[in-house]
């Protein structure tokens, strides 16, 4: 027969389905957690509101980062690996579930977690806005209700045996990750894998720019952490570059040229780019100002201006009308 207890919680009760394997893990800060999870209504039908199967693969949680369904950490914490429990949960731990099941449908749909939220607390949230955009996540959302989970746990690694999310990790390991992955970034251009290069700078400045949110703007903790990132922000463009993703480094130079106006290479990587999509006056224009701003790049600028020139002639002699009566 199932045994069913608490856990020396509130309003939780467990049942195991199917016994796991080995001791207790240890659930430390920053140990990871793999599971799948069904969440069910407390009723006659025990209507399944949300399956982890559905969407093909397993949900994951980082223990001590605040995860919304805080109760979540219990529960996983009080199973083996292998282990399959049910729980039931009172209302009292089920109030965020809505914003928590919007948030996990939003990504299995390939769409943004946090598309139109304002950025504020997941409770601000709430009351802004009066639908989640689901039927059934508005009424567990207008009536909170206790909710049945069955959880099934595969593994919990601990925070040195996975790669951690940028997310996940604290301000002194995202600082140590960053020269890292500038250097792995490196080392993949010169083996001309630029789209792997590219997502090791992007993911150095994911790192730096978190770190930039919580310092003031132009003071001088942000500005340490500024110049670390613009040399990142230029290699991903020139990755970028020579992947043909022309519009996306007109987006980042000129965002970047906004904060640094007087960065010859941006210009230069902004003025390539331009060349590529055929803006001729805007290529010229930011040719020029880097032959101004750094004379040691007069040849190279010059040497641009001239292959510009000819595509330029090449596209106008392509775009000419052949002669024929009309034409006379």
């Amino acid at each position: 027969m199932e045994e069913t207890y608490l856990l020396n919680v509130e309003g939780v009760k467990k049942k195991i389905l199917h016994g796991g394997q080995g001791e207790l893990p240890k659930f430390q800060d920053g140990s990871k957690i793999t599971f799948h999870f069904q969440t069910l209504k407390d009723n006659f039908e025990r209507t399944v509101i949300d399956d982890s199967r559905e969407a093909g693969i397993p949900m994951e949680i980082i223990v001590g980062k605040m995860f919304k369904m805080e109760i979540w950490e219990t529960l996983l914490s009080s199973m083996r690996a292998g282990e399959v429990a049910e729980f039931w949960c009172d209302a009292i731990h089920t109030g965020m579930y809505a914003l928590v099941s919007k948030g996990m449908r939003r990504i299995a749909e390939g769409r943004d977690p946090l598309e139109g939220q304002k950025h504020r607390c997941g409770m601000g949230n709430m009351f802004d806005y009066h639908s989640t955009g689901y039927d059934d996540l508005d009424e567990l959302q207008r009536t909170p209700q206790p909710l049945i989970f069955i959880m099934e746990l595969f593994r919990v690694e601990e925070p040195s045996a996975y790669k951690r999310d940028t997310w996940a990790m604290s301000k002194e390991e995202k600082l140590a990750a960053v020269p890292v992955l500038h250097s792995e970034g490196n080392r993949l251009v010169l083996r001309k894998e630029f789209r792997q290069a590219a997502e090791k700078y992007q993911e150095a400045v994911i790192c730096l720019r978190n770190l930039q949110a919580k310092e003031k703007p132009w003071e001088e903790g942000w500005l340490k952490l500024e110049s670390l990132v613009t040399p990142l922000v230029l290699n991903y463009c020139q990755c970028q570059l020579e992947l043909g993703e022309y519009y996306e480094v007109l987006e980042h130079t000129t965002e970047l040229l906004q904060k640094h106006k007087d960065n010859a290479k941006a210009y230069f990587k902004r003025a390539k780019a331009h060349a590529a999509v055929w803006n001729e006056r805007e290529a010229r224009e930011d040719f020029l100002r880097v032959a101004h701003l750094d004379p040691a790049m007069a040849a190279a600028v010059k040497k641009e201006l001239k292959q510009l020139g000819e595509r330029m002639r090449k596209k106008h002699g392509r775009e000419r009308p052949a002669c024929g009566a009309s034409c006379c």
